[in-house]
């Protein structure tokens, strides 16, 4: 397994996922504990103090799956606007990844099928924090 790049994620981001997290029933809850070893390990800063390359929640960004050269673009979203056609949850496997991750950045991620995806983030076409939309 290969060491996972530091991450960087909003106080707000952090504390809207933690409580969806939190009102999760136990059983279910134990399907995310890759994101939440992902929310302890990021640095955490204020909205307003996020760099632009960064992944946030909302963003679009556009990422390279390293395994198959696909390269998508999707907004990250909170389980409540998934669904829509180029949106992914943060729930989701590929969403949880993203979060955090910076620009040229890779991470190594599990599917639900048990194999490994290397992710690379190739660009951010929005971030709310960097276009000032904090009040997401």
């Amino acid at each position: 397994m290969s060491i996972k790049p530091p991450i960087v994620i909003s106080r707000l981001d952090l504390e809207r996922i933690e409580a969806l997290l939190e009102r999760m029933p136990p059983v279910q809850a134990t399907q995310y504990e890759a994101l939440r070893a992902e929310l302890d390990r990021a640095e955490v800063v204020e909205p307003a103090a996020v760099p632009a390359n960064v992944v946030t929640m909302n963003s679009v960004v556009t990422f390279k799956d390293e395994g198959s050269s696909d390269e998508l673009t999707v907004s990250l979203v909170y389980p409540s606007g998934a669904g829509v056609p180029g949106s992914v949850s943060i729930l989701a496997p590929v969403g949880s990844a993203l979060l955090g991750l910076t620009v040229g950045q890779q991470i190594d991620w599990p599917t639900p099928d048990g194999r490994q995806r290397r992710l690379r983030v190739l660009d951010i076409d929005y971030q709310p924090e960097a276009a000032g939309d904090l009040h997401r």
